[in-house]
């Protein structure tokens, strides 16, 4: 009994020696420092795509807003003309209209004038 125990102790040490992980490679500090330097260099670098990007997005922005207004001041001016041509064609058909009642009024006066005579 005591050889198996002994035994099983003696398995147990060796599956530990072997389980264990290899250290891992020190990084020196001058590698280190070269890498985080890269990083902060990559890191500035997509900051600054990013700025130019937003950049160039302000701009098509303001750019259509502008096509925008153009747009609209051209269709309010479009607007404007066909409403003073409307107020134009509507002030013709009053006259006309205010021309041919006149004309009717006169003519019944006429009428009126002439049956009385007549009778």
């Amino acid at each position: 009994m005591k050889k198996t125990i002994a035994t099983l102790i003696a398995g147990l040490f060796a599956t530990a020696a072997f389980a264990q992980a290899p250290a891992p490679a020190a990084t020196t500090p001058a590698a280190a420092k070269v890498e985080a330097k890269q990083e902060k260099q990559a890191a500035k670098a997509e900051v600054k795509e990013t700025k130019a990007a937003a950049k160039a997005d302000v701009k098509e922005a303001k750019k259509e807003a502008k096509a925008d207004v153009k747009e609209a001041k051209a269709d309010a001016e479009e607007v404007k003309k066909e409403a003073k041509a409307d107020v134009k064609e509507a002030k013709a058909e009053a006259k006309h209209a205010k021309a041919e009642h006149k004309a009717e009024v006169k003519a019944e006066h006429k009428a009126t004038t002439v049956a009385a005579v007549t009778k």
